[in-house]
């Protein structure tokens, strides 16, 4: 699957439509994002059941703003529509692999369970 170009009107569908969405926040101007690219394209041809989209934080302040997204390049990932990891900086390609494997074998019935139990006891 070849990666998406995320924005206003096409954020919301893929993140429904798509069991896994990995989404990278990046600028044209940052260096770490440049070199993470590369890592980040190889990922998404090794997953072809991984949605992998890139939003450009100076084209898309509206969605940056909505994450609270302070630092680039950030990796963000939703599982059955949940964010369950966001993190700053680059990453090497064999810790990409290891956060996928581990996003791969989570169990979503108890992370809903988790966040339903978050929910109540606020």
């Amino acid at each position: 699957m070849p990666i998406i170009e995320i924005n206003d009107t096409n954020f919301e569908d893929t993140v429904k439509n798509n069991d896994i969405v990995l989404l990278d926040f990046w600028a044209t101007w940052c260096g770490p994002c440049r070199s993470f690219a590369p890592i980040f394209e190889a990922a998404s041809e090794q997953h072809q059941d991984i949605a992998f989209g890139k939003i450009n934080t100076e084209e898309q302040q509206a969605l940056a703003a909505q994450f609270q997204i302070r630092s680039i390049p950030t990796l963000m990932i939703f599982r059955e529509q949940i964010i369950i990891f966001s993190q700053a900086g680059s990453l090497p390609a064999p810790a990409l692999e290891d956060v996928i494997a581990k996003v791969q074998a989570l169990d979503m019935e108890l992370v809903r369970k988790e966040i339903a139990e978050q929910q109540e006891s606020a």
